[in-house]
């Protein structure tokens, strides 16, 4: 579990819990065990394989962990999740978006990134996933959408088995209306309606899986993740059957907690 300056810590099920007083808080503590999760994989094996995720929930993890002191040219860096048919100029685009947010900065070994505007996207799903195959991955940081999705994994398209560890999905309104409502689109009607996602078997086979989720617009998600039955009705609850996933909470999205 986290340390320091966490005001509520607990467990449902597998899934350690923090709450923070803050957002800016609760990123730091995120930052610090991934960290720290990163440095004694390094130690043990030479290298470490790491998933980065995007959007507005991530803000203040990524600034603080862009801090830290880390080996990077010992890392290799996937993400989550990309638009289909969106450029990488895109003001959305996710691998822009971690390029000025952090990549750019600290510079990994090596960095591979969905193209969602290849021209054969099929092609570009069977690529990626023989790239995670072969970097079997030892931190995932991801957050929860609105609709409590992880990854693009929107409740239609959810799959506890899923035999693919990356394929196209369709996104949910409720999906793009949390895209268009966090300013990274000007209408609904911008927003793409697929995207290249990693599965949900793919984020759970990593070996630790960091999830930040702030704001109170995330606190009836972050409820139905820890107390509904684990189902795609709600795509994070899977989480409190990962043996090493910790929920970091800040005190708005931390009112999804039952005291």
């Amino acid at each position: 579990m986290p340390q320091s300056d966490a005001i509520k810590e607990f467990k449902v099920e597998c899934l350690n819990v923090a709450v923070y007083d803050s957002d800016q808080s609760m990123g730091r503590a995120a930052a610090r065990l991934v960290t720290r999760k990163l440095q004694a994989t390094i130690a043990a094996k030479g290298r470490a394989n790491l998933i980065l995720a995007t959007g507005a929930s991530q803000f203040t993890f990524l600034a603080a962990f862009s801090r830290e002191t880390l080996d990077w040219s010992k890392i290799t860096v996937f993400h989550l999740d990309e638009y289909r048919g969106l450029s990488d100029q895109h003001p959305a685009s996710f691998r822009k978006y971690l390029r000025e947010r952090i990549l750019d900065q600290v510079q990994p070994a090596q960095v591979h990134l969905l193209a969602g505007d290849a021209p054969d996207v099929e092609k570009e799903t069977q690529r990626y996933e023989a790239l995670l195959k072969s970097h079997p991955v030892d931190v995932a940081c991801i957050g929860i959408g609105e609709n409590g999705h992880i990854a693009f994994n929107d409740p239609p398209v959810a799959d506890f088995a899923d035999p693919r560890l990356v394929k196209v999905v369709d996104l949910d309104e409720a999906c793009r209306r949390q895209q268009t409502g966090e300013g990274w689109f000007a209408t609904l009607a911008d927003v793409p309606k697929q995207a290249l996602s990693l599965t949900i078997p793919a984020i759970m086979n990593c070996q630790t899986i960091s999830c930040v989720v702030p704001d109170q617009r995330k606190a009836e998600a972050v409820g139905k993740t820890l107390y509904d039955p684990i189902t795609t009705a709600c795509p994070a609850t899977i989480l409190r059957q990962h043996p090493d996933t910790t929920l970091f909470l800040d005190s708005e999205s931390g009112k999804g907690v039952k005291d």
